[in-house]
This record gives C-alpha cells, structure tokens and sequence, in this order.
C-alpha cells in the first residue's frame, strides 16, 4: 500500500512525526496529498485541544523592506519553545509572508493564502509539529515616504521590539529613538495622542491625591498642570527625557537637534496583556500522590 521512503517523503513535505505520516498513509491507502491533508486536519484538532491553553512566552519580529516595515509577535506557551528551531524558523517564514503581502489587519492576515494553506493553517501545522500551543497573536504595517526613515531596535534576544518612523533621513537617529522606546515602554508618541476618558481618569486620581495632602480645593485646578505635564513625560515618546542625553534633553529636543521628526512608534513586548498561569509545583505534586 505504501513504503518507508513513502512515509520518509511526507515527513519531509510536512515535517510531522514518523508515527503520524504513517497514520496518515494508513489512513488515506497511501495516497500522499490526502495524506497531506490528513495531517493538517489532524493539526488542526490537535490545535484545537490545546486552544484553551495561556501562551504567554515567544518572541518578536521585526523586518524591514524598502519603504515597508513589519512588527509582529508570536507566542508559545515555553520559553523553551520560543528558543527552538522550529519555532524560529515558523516566525521567520511568517514574517516573510507578511511582508510579501499587503494585508494590513489580523482577520485578512489569518486567512491569506499560502503555498501551506492560509496562515490559520501554518499555526495550526506548527502546533502539531511542536505540541504546545503557538499564537500568532499580532502584527502591524508601517509605511514611509522616501523622505523618512525607519528605525529598529530588539532586545533579550526578540522579548522587546520597538519600531519607529521619522520625518528625515537619520538613520542613527532612528535606531537611537528606537533603542530609547524599546527600554522606556512610552504609551503614546505624543501627548495629543492621549485619549480624552484616560486623561481624564489620571486627573481624578491626582484631583483625589491632592485632597487627601491637604491641599485647598481652590489650588487643586493650578496644580494638576504641572502634574498632568509630568503624566505626558512619563507616557509619551516626545516628552521622555532622552535615555542618552547628559541634561533634560527631551526624546523631542534629540530629534528637533537632528532635524528629524516622530511621525509613528509601535512597541512589542512578549506576553504584556496576557495573564500567566502561576504553576504550584507542590500543589500539582501532591494531586498526583492523592489522585
């Protein structure tokens, strides 16, 4: 019905186990594409099972290409995973995919086609092929003008990624504002930038502060200036004091002195969102001795 190079030859199409390409020639009477396709149905369903699962490790991606720039992160459920060939080499792939399209959003992203079926797919193969649970959780697509510049700067080895885009053409300006982003966390570039409801809510906090120091409530309006401009230099891109500047320098002042100028910044860091699941070593232990 088949033989063993039969078996060795849908392992190298698919990268599945021996067992499982054997299964899959047993199941469909050798025939290879539905074998092929067997696999990744059963990928599926093996992926399914384990959706349930926290994936909060993995890594970050960045590439860039001309006037496009990619950003992504993919999550495993392991720091060892996300260290492990395969998963690297899924990323990698992935990002190439990415950048070779034009999609701009996750449910287009999730449905592209492939020569491996549509992304959904790939994850779904890769969860298969590596079992634990792996999520393509986002992405996004910058694009510039030839009149400005990308910059780019990851860190532990993928844990951070931090993109940006500047009016100008320094590219060590760039990868300086990138490297700034990448270790101060800003929420916003710019303090235009901060939606009305969470200002708002930070001023009630300062507002309720104030009261509770004793300040008379006919000051508290003047006051909250000062602080409300302390807020943007701790949040905002613009107003951070540059990591590298030897004064008060703000992120702003660097870029104005080198003719430049933020336009957009997006920063990734594995797993920041995502609840972890706080393993109890002993508990599970002990469950194990009573169960």
């Amino acid at each position: 019905m088949f033989s063993a190079s039969d078996v060795k030859n849908l392992r190298e199409r698919t990268n599945a186990g021996m067992m499982d390409c054997k299964k899959a020639l047993e199941a469909t009477n050798g025939d290879m594409e539905k074998a092929i396709d067997w696999l990744r149905e059963n990928g599926m369903a093996k992926a399914a099972k384990k959706e349930g699962r926290i994936a909060a490790e993995g890594i970050t991606k960045m590439v860039v290409n001309g006037n496009e720039a990619i950003i992504l992160e993919v999550n495993s459920e392991t720091d060892f995973v996300a260290k492990n060939e395969k998963f690297i080499n899924f990323v990698d792939k992935l990002a190439n995919i990415l950048m070779n399209s034009k999609v701009t959003d996750m449910d287009s992203a999730l449905t592209l086609s492939t020569e491996e079926g549509t992304i959904a797919d790939m994850v779904a193969a890769t969860v298969a092929q590596i079992g634990e649970k792996i999520s393509f959780r986002r992405f996004a697509r910058l694009t510039k003008e030839d009149n400005q510049v990308f910059g780019t700067y990851s860190h532990m080895g993928g844990r951070i990624a931090s993109l940006v885009l500047l009016n100008g053409s320094n590219e060590e300006v760039a990868k300086e504002v990138a490297m700034h982003a990448a270790a101060m966390n800003p929420l916003y570039v710019k303090s235009s930038q901060v939606p009305a409801d969470v200002l708002e809510r930070e001023k009630e906090i300062m507002r309720e502060q104030l009261l509770k120091e004793g300040k008379p409530a006919d000051r508290i309006e003047n006051i909250l200036v000062g602080k409300v401009n302390k807020y943007y230099s701790e949040v905002c891109l613009e107003d951070q004091i540059f990591i590298k500047a030897e004064n008060k320098e703000t992120v702003n002042d660097y870029v104005k002195a080198n003719n430049c100028e933020i336009v957009d910044m997006i920063r990734y860091e594995v797993g920041e969102g995502i609840e972890k699941k706080q393993e109890n070593f002993a508990e599970e232990v002990m469950n194990q001795i009573n169960g």
